[in-house]
This record gives structure tokens, sequence and C-alpha cells, in this order.
């Protein structure tokens, strides 16, 4: 999906790539009993068969920040993405606003997309689940394209379809000079398949189909078990995800524990030699909006020991 974004013959193709890439990183989220709960300076380095690397680091506790870096062998992209959940309560349910920008480059068109990303609603009764919902935002300043996207109920689209499916997404592409004009319409459901209109021909074709998409993602292989960091999320949660494919949730309780009595033995054994921990693949600030941000300390990412094969 990412590469396919820097193959569009124009901006406009472009900036659609950009927005099916978006909502391809929506993924039906899982409410369950033994969540993982990133530790500080956790890292995950992954790299897949079509050439795109990408390192994660955990760059605060609290609050939880956590930084990606990604880029492709042949240079066709590179992403930088910076989160923080903030999250809000609002009784029967909580509310967190996905804050941090997640910017696209695509080196052979000198273009820079600013993605945005919907807030997680947690349900807490009466039934407990979690959804995405909010706007979204996309932009290139280089093209001058904007696209907005909604994450709510659904209403009546230009399909004719309706109903009250929580996991519809609805938006349109348009000129930033132009706000009022659109160019395409964007309708469906993220987890099933999301159409887009060209306002001008009414043609209509499938801009994201999550089956085809995700639903033949290959399991990440481990292949150079000496190249993997101590610090790799494989092996930080190597117990708890043992005991939750085995089903013991209990085993997978006190394996949690143990990692989260370890992180925090260690942040007590920093604060008593007076060391200010520092992330060691990205530098991280707060912006004006208190907002976090942050940069790699590299140009690229290097391949992984750990690799998502092509799917069959």
């Amino acid at each position: 999906m990412l590469a396919r974004c820097a193959r569009g013959a124009d901006s406009l193709q472009r900036m659609c790539a950009v927005v099916a890439w978006s909502i391809s990183t929506t993924r039906p989220p899982i409410f369950g009993f033994a969540p993982y709960n990133p530790v500080l300076g956790e890292t995950h380095h992954v790299s897949t068969s079509a050439g795109l690397n990408v390192l994660l680091e955990q760059v605060s506790h609290r609050p939880p920040v956590t930084a990606l870096h990604a880029t492709h062998a042949r240079g066709e992209v590179e992403l930088v993405w910076c989160q923080s959940p903030a999250p809000r309560f609002h009784g029967a349910s909580v509310e967190a606003a996905v804050r941090g920008a997640r910017e696209l480059r695509l080196p052979r068109h000198a273009e820079t997309y600013a993605v945005g990303c919907p807030g997680l609603v947690i349900r807490l009764l009466p039934s407990p689940g979690c959804e995405w919902a909010g706007d979204v935002r996309v932009s290139c300043a280089e093209s001058g394209l904007e696209a907005t996207l909604s994450y709510r109920r659904s209403r009546r689209s230009f399909l004719g379809l309706g109903g009250g499916d929580a996991r519809c997404v609805r938006g349109r592409v348009f000129r930033s000079a132009a706000p009022d004009d659109t160019l395409c319409e964007v309708d469906g459901f993220w987890d099933r398949q999301v159409s887009l209109r060209d306002v001008a021909t009414g043609e209509v074709s499938v801009l994201y189909d999550a089956r085809q998409t995700i639903a033949d993602l290959a399991t990440p292989v481990v292949q150079d078990r000496k190249g993997v960091s101590a610090s790799e999320s494989a092996v930080v949660w190597a117990e708890v995800s043992a005991a939750i494919l085995n089903k013991d949730w209990e085993a997978a309780r006190q394996a949690k524990r143990r990692v989260e009595e370890t992180a925090r033995r260690l942040a007590k054994e920093r604060n008593e030699r007076g060391e200010v921990w520092t992330p060691s693949h990205f530098s991280l600030w707060q912006n004006k909006h208190g907002d976090w941000e942050c940069w790699p300390l590299e140009d690229s990412v290097p391949p992984a020991p750990i690799v998502v094969p092509s799917p069959l």
C-alpha cells in the first residue's frame, strides 16, 4: 500500500493512494484480557520481503509516546510517525484521541503528506468493546491537495446504501485553494470495502478492499536470532504471547506483571543513579501546542532480523 502511493501517475492518483493507505492502517481493535502495554525503550524492527524496513521505539512512558520510522530499499517512500494517546473518560466509555502526525514522503515526486489518525472509543458498558471514530485530515502542500475522512456511524451513501454500521468511513478529496470544489468522494466500510467516486465523470472504483489487503498477511519470521535486540517486542513479550496462544490467561497476566515490574525496577535504578533516559533511535520534543514530535536519528532503516514473508 505504501509503495503504491509513489506509483500514481499524477498528484491526484497519489493523494487517493495515500488516503487508501491511511484507511488500511485502521484495523479492527481487539479488546482482550492481557493487552500489551509498551515499556520504555521497547523496540520493534521488522522488514517486508518487498523491501520496506520499519523501526518503532517506545520513546516515552509517561505520557506514552511511540515513534516509527520506515524507509523503502528503493527509496520510494519514507514514513515518520509519532503518536501519543490522550484519553478522556465519559462514564461508560473512554475516548482516546491519538495525537501526533504521520509524515509520508515520496522523494521521487518531492511530495510530503501529513496524515492524521482517528480516535479510539473504548466502551465499558453495557458490553465492552472498542471502535475507531473521529475526523482525519490528509494534506500535501506541494500538490495543493487535501482529503478529509470521517469515521462515524453510516448514513446513506452515494451508492444508495444505508444503515447503522459503526465501521463506516466517508470523505472527500479537494484542492486547498478551492475547498468547496470536491474532486472525489470516499464512502464505505473500513473493515470491508471503500469506494471512490470521481465527481467529474461519475465513475466509481474500489479505493480499498480490506479482505484483499490484510486477510492474507503473513506472520513475521525471525530469520537472524543473533540480530534480534533485547528490547525487541517479540523478546520482551515472549512469555505473554506464548500464554495467550495457549489461552492461559492467568499465565499471561503473571508474565505481563513481570514485564512491568522489570520496567519499574529499571526506572528506579536510573533515578537512584541520577540518569535521564533518552531514546536510542529518535529525538523527541514537545511543540508549542504541547503535542509530542519525533525525528529519526538515522536517515534510513536497515534491514531487520525479523521479516514478513510474501503472502502465498
